[in-house]
């Protein structure tokens, strides 16, 4: 553990130049007194690091020591710099794993290739979260990593979609991290399946080990349940009207998934309101957004819908009434 600490200090050394005692602490989470153990332990290796006292002092190398690595073209070099530490990996546990792996990269490449790199760092950034997304519970994240790493079976109790407390032995093939939400691949019952660790009640390693087939890959397997997740995803078809103010927002309102929501659209009528199919997974869905959009689209069908619909504005005009009324 020591050493992949005095590395990453050397390597924070040669990339950022110089340092005070207290930023290296910060980067590396530990107290100034283990800095300066580190840094006599690295001058004791031969390394040349230097530290001066004052306002403008700090921890640094001579400006010659530096290891460059070679093969990397201009492009290469924005490509690599454009990478961050994704939510799912800190979660896991290697967040720092990877900052210090990319600190020793952005080290080890030569001075003009570093500039390069610090332009493209400051000039793009990737966020691969949704807007307004909100956080899953993963538990047993850590739980399902040790089981997953030492091919050992599980035994869980999950929460199925209709609320059932559901327990199985479980073989855990793989983790996946889709838009924030954690996923096991497991198979149970030698069946494959995709489980949200959201759901999982309880989780605990047995010592019966599983081997995974050789020919199974984990990014082929998720992309094809995606596709059969998508298709046989539960549609609610709702034919609305949508006043000529609301239907030129359509597709900011629903936001990135206007393109599954919208089916189809009819052409203005004369009054400028359009009649439009929308795709929900449910009733209780479809009300809710309706609801939320006022006067401004009418349901046309089905009818439990616009019943529904009608009976929820009704009750919500009568309490604010009453209200009115006792005041």
């Amino acid at each position: 553990m020591r050493a992949d600490r005095l590395l990453s200090l050397l390597m924070l050394l040669e990339t950022h130049g110089k340092r005070t005692a207290v930023q290296l602490a910060s980067d590396l989470e530990v107290s100034e007194r283990t800095i300066y153990r580190d840094i006599v332990a690295l001058n004791s290796a031969g390394i040349p690091i230097y530290t001066e006292s004052g306002p403008s002092g700090g921890v640094s190398l001579i400006e010659s020591y530096h290891t460059d690595l070679t093969g990397l073209n201009i492009e290469e070099v924005q490509a690599l710099s454009m990478l961050g530490i994704p939510e799912p990996l800190v979660e896991l546990g290697f967040g720092q794993k990877l900052h210090a792996a990319l600190l020793k990269l952005s080290a080890a490449l030569p001075s003009e290739s570093r500039s390069t790199e610090a332009r493209a760092r400051q000039r793009i950034h990737l966020d691969s979260c949704w807007w307004f997304q909100s956080e899953q519970p993963a538990p047993f994240l850590q739980v399902i990593y040790q089981a997953l790493w030492q091919d050992k079976k599980l035994h869980l109790v999950y929460r199925s979609q209709f609320n059932a407390e559901i327990e199985a032995i479980v073989a855990p093939y793989g983790l996946v991290a889709k838009a924030g939400i954690w996923y096991l691949v497991g198979a149970i019952n030698n069946r494959l399946n995709a489980l949200q660790l959201s759901q999982i009640i309880e989780a605990s390693i047995l010592d019966e080990r599983f081997y995974r087939p050789v020919d199974f890959d984990l990014s082929r397997y998720w992309k094809s349940w995606c596709e059969e997740f998508e298709k046989n995803r539960p549609c609610y078809p709702v034919i609305v009207r949508i006043s000529p103010e609301l239907s030129a927002h359509l597709p900011q309102i629903f936001a990135e998934r206007a393109e599954g929501i919208i089916v189809r659209l009819s052409p203005p009528e004369t009054d400028g309101w359009i009649t439009a199919t929308l795709h929900f997974e449910n009733l209780w869905t479809a009300r809710s957004r309706i609801l939320s959009l006022g006067n401004a689209i009418e349901v046309l069908e089905p009818i439990p819908l616009r019943l529904s619909v009608l009976d929820y504005a009704s009750q919500i005009v009568k309490f604010y009434h009453d209200k009115d009324v006792e005041y």
